[in-house]
C-alpha cells in the first residue's frame, strides 16, 4: 500500500509530535549546531572587516598609485620612482566615481636622534588635513595629530617613543642620506605619539608634513598617491576604473589587500580554522541526530513491523522515516537560524571586548556580522546533516524482517 504524499506528510508530522522527547532532543542538536555556525561565521567575518578597515584607515588607504616598479625597487633606489607633478595625477584620479579624497606621500628612510642616541626609522611626508580624514584608526596616546600649521612638527609611533624615551614637546633631529651622497638634517618638535593596529609599524614609523619632507629630500615630487573611497566595497570597481584611466602611462595601482600580506595570511588562517569548526559542528549534529533517530526507531520497531504486516512496502516505511527527518531538519534549521540571528543581534548590541590581535597594539570591540548567504549556508548544513544522519537507520529499519520487527518489545 502506498500512502498519498499528503497523508504521508500528515502521518510524519503526527509521529514527530508523538515522540516529543526524542524530537525535542533532535531539534535542540540541530538548532544549536546551526546557531553555532552562524555565530562563529559572523564573528570571523567581523574580524575580517575590522582588520581590513584598520589597515585602510591607519596605513594604506583603499588604493595606492605609484610609479611602475616602486614596490620592488623602493628599498634600493626610491629616488628613481618619484611622481613628478603629483597634483595633476590627483586631479585625474578624483574624477573616478566613489573616490572621496586623494593625498600625496613622500617616503624616506633615515635616522632620528634625540641628542643621546639614534634610531633607524621609516618616515612619511604627509598632507596633515587629508591624513586626518584617512587615519581614523590611528589612536594618539599623547599629544595630537599633525596640523597644516605644524611646519616643523613630527608625530612618532609608540615604539619609537619608547625606544628613545620621547614625549610630546621634545625636540628631535631627522638625518637622511640623499641619492647624490649628501646628508640632510632638520630639527622637529614631537607633536604626538600614535598607536596603529601594527606593533611593527609603530616601532619604526614617523610622519612629518609633506612640505618638510620635500625640503629634507630636496624634491617637489611624491612617491605615492593614496586614494580614499566612500565605501570599501567599491575598491575593485575603483581599481579597475583608475587603471583604465591611467592606461600605460607608467603607473601601477594596488588595492589595500595587495599591499597587506598580513591581511591575506590572516584571512587564510581564519578560513581554515572556520572550515575545521564547520566540520566539527557538522559531525556533532550528525552524531546527535543519528543517536536520537536510532533510539526512536528502536522504540518504534514494532510499529514498523505492524505497517509491513498490513501491506506497506519497505520503501513506504523508509519514505515515512525520511519524511519525518526532513520535517525535523527543516524545522530545526529554521529554529537554529532564528536563534543564531537573535543571539548575534544581542551580542552586537552589547559588543564583545577583544584583546589586541597578535602583533597588534590596540584591542577592539567585536560584533557578530550577519551575512545572509552564511546564515542560509548554516541552515542548509543543519538540514543536510539531519537527512544524512537519518538515512542509514531508516534503511535498516525499513528492511528488518516483519517477524523480527513484531517480536521487538514483546
Amino acid at each position: 500500500m502506498k500512502l498519498p504524499f499528503s497523508q504521508s506528510m500528515a502521518l510524519a508530522i503526527r509521529n514527530v509530535f508523538r515522540h516529543r522527547t526524542r524530537s525535542g532532543a533532535t531539534l535542540a542538536a540541530i538548532g544549536l549546531g546551526v546557531a553555532g555556525l552562524i555565530l562563529a561565521g559572523g564573528f570571523v567575518q567581523d574580524i575580517f572587516v575590522q582588520l581590513g578597515e584598520a589597515i585602510i584607515h591607519s596605513q594604506s588607504g583603499h588604493l595606492q598609485v605609484s610609479r611602475q616598479g616602486y614596490r620592488d625597487g623602493r628599498a634600493r633606489a626610491p629616488e628613481s620612482y618619484l611622481i613628478n607633478r603629483p597634483g595633476d595625477l590627483t586631479k585625474k584620479i578624483a574624477l573616478v566615481p566613489s573616490v572621496q579624497s586623494t593625498l600625496a606621500r613622500l617616503n624616506f628612510a633615515g635616522v632620528i636622534n634625540n641628542g643621546r642616541r639614534d634610531l633607524g626609522i621609516i618616515g612619511e611626508g604627509v598632507e596633515p588635513t587629508a591624513e586626518a580624514r584617512l587615519g581614523t584608526y590611528l589612536r594618539y596616546i599623547e599629544g595630537r595629530p599633525l596640523a597644516d600649521a605644524d611646519t616643523d612638527g613630527i608625530v612618532i609611533g609608540q615604539g619609537v617613543a619608547k625606544s628613545l624615551g620621547l614625549k610630546a614637546g621634545d625636540r628631535v633631529q631627522l638625518v637622511i642620506s640623499l641619492a647624490q651622497g649628501a646628508i640632510n638634517t632638520l630639527d622637529f618638535q614631537v607633536i604626538g605619539v600614535f598607536q596603529s593596529f601594527s606593533r611593527d609599524f609603530d616601532a619604526r614609523a614617523v610622519r612629518i608634513p609633506l612640505s618638510a619632507a620635500r625640503s629634507l629630500m630636496d624634491t617637489t615630487s611624491a612617491h605615492l598617491i593614496v586614494v580614499l573611497l566612500d565605501k570599501t566595497e567599491h575598491t575593485d570597481a575603483a581599481l579597475t576604473s583608475i587603471r583604465e584611466k591611467l592606461g600605460d602611462q607608467g603607473y601601477e595601482v594596488a588595492s589595500w589587500r595587495e599591499l597587506s600580506d598580513f591581511y591575506d595570511k590572516t584571512l587564510q588562517l581564519y578560513d581554515r580554522q572556520f572550515g575545521v569548526l564547520r566540520l566539527i559542528i557538522l559531525l556533532m549534529v550528525l552524531l546527535s541526530v543519528a543517536n536520537s533517530v536510532n533510539m526512536t526507531l528502536f522504540e518504534r520497531t514494532r510499529e514498523f513491523g505492524t505497517l509491513r504486516a498490513l501491506g506497506d512496502r519497505s520503501a513506504t516505511v523508509f519514505r515515512l522515516i525520511m519524511t519525518e527527518s526532513i520535517f525535523l531538519g527543516s524545522f530545526g534549521a529554521i529554529m537554529g537560524m532564528a536563534l543564531g540571528c537573535l543571539t548575534a543581534l544581542i551580542a552586537s548590541a552589547i559588543g564583545i571586548p577583544m584583546p589586541p590581535p597578535p602583533n597588534a597594539n590596540i584591542g577592539y570591540t567585536a560584533f557578530i556580522r550577519l551575512v545572509p548567504l552564511d546564515v542560509l549556508s548554516a541552515g542548509g548544513i543543519g538540514f543536510v546533516a539531519t537527512v544524512l544522519a537519518a538515512a542509514m537507520p531508516a534503511r535498516r529499519a525499513s528492511r528488518l524482517p516483519v517477524v523480527e520487527a513484531l517480536r521487538q518489545g514483546a
